[in-house]
């Protein structure tokens, strides 16, 4: 009668720590990618930030541009120098976004370090301690 069931295949050990840490290796390398995707779009966020508060701009008097950059003269006072994304409130909402990206970016850079390290300490060879 016991033959007629059949046998439960239970997964062997061996074979199944590699596989799980290629896995988790996999993720890692995943989590990676994404945390260089995030740090090369807050170092162009920050770029743009950088470039609109000091770049001359406007039209062009002489042989510079009109209107100073909102960090190198803050005290603008011609109609020409309205630019909507020279003023504060559009220079604020820009660092804003380049805080957060810069702080997802960290984050992520931190947890695939941390996948790394586990899928690395999970090879092959290493036993659990009891």
């Amino acid at each position: 009668m016991t033959a007629d069931v059949p046998a439960q295949h239970t997964p062997d050990p061996a074979h199944a720590a590699p596989a799980h840490a290629e896995k988790e290796r996999q993720k890692a390398n995943r989590v990676e990618a994404w945390s260089i995707a995030w740090m090369l779009l807050a170092l162009a966020i920050w770029g743009w930030f950088a470039f609109l508060m000091l770049a001359d701009y406007g039209p062009e008097f002489g042989d510079r541009a009109l209107c100073r950059g909102p960090l190198v003269d803050p005290s603008s006072k011609d109609s020409l120098c309205r630019d909507a994304l020279r003023q504060w409130p559009a220079l604020l909402g820009i660092l804003a976004l380049a805080v957060i990206v810069t702080v997802s970016a960290a984050a992520t850079i931190v947890y695939a370090k941390v996948l790394s390290r586990l899928a690395h300490r999970d090879g092959p060879g290493v036993r659990p301690q009891d």
